[in-house]
């Protein structure tokens, strides 16, 4: 009986100590408004359209959403073209692939507001915007 109260109790406590660690312990992805970072874009090819994205919905390279492998789904982040200064607002909808080194992966819609279809690629700067802002611009 002693035996089986102590396996009890160790069982209770590994976890309970599991479940305060994972809480506990810092997320992989960031959603601060403070964040800010400049990088590579890239975009979305039409491969994807149609594919169910991260969130569950269906890939439409024709809204303005966007893939980060740092930010927390549903944030909201300005891109700015570095080369141009065009900005467009975004919503991170999606991952990358874990091997992909870009800082974001955008729509198809939104390399266009950037004026970067033709290159493919651009230097931008990515900020975490607050959602109720970006409405109002």
């Amino acid at each position: 009986m002693m035996k089986q109260t102590l396996l009890i109790y160790a069982i209770l406590i590994s976890s309970l100590s599991s479940l305060y660690a994972q809480k506990s312990a810092p997320s992989k992805t960031k959603q601060a408004s403070h964040y800010v970072k400049t990088g590579t874009a890239s975009y979305y090819g039409a491969k994807f359209q149609g594919r169910v994205m991260a969130n569950g919905q269906k890939f439409d390279e024709n809204k303005l959403t966007a893939a980060s492998n740092t930010l927390s789904l549903g944030t909201w982040v300005r891109v700015s073209n570095l080369r141009n200064n065009k900005s467009v607002i975004v919503q991170i909808t999606d991952r990358m692939h874990p091997k992909n080194k870009r800082l974001i992966d955008i729509s198809k819609a939104a390399a266009k507001k950037l004026g970067f279809l033709k290159r493919g690629l651009a230097k931008v700067k990515v900020e975490v915007v607050d959602r109720g802002k970006h409405l109002s611009e």
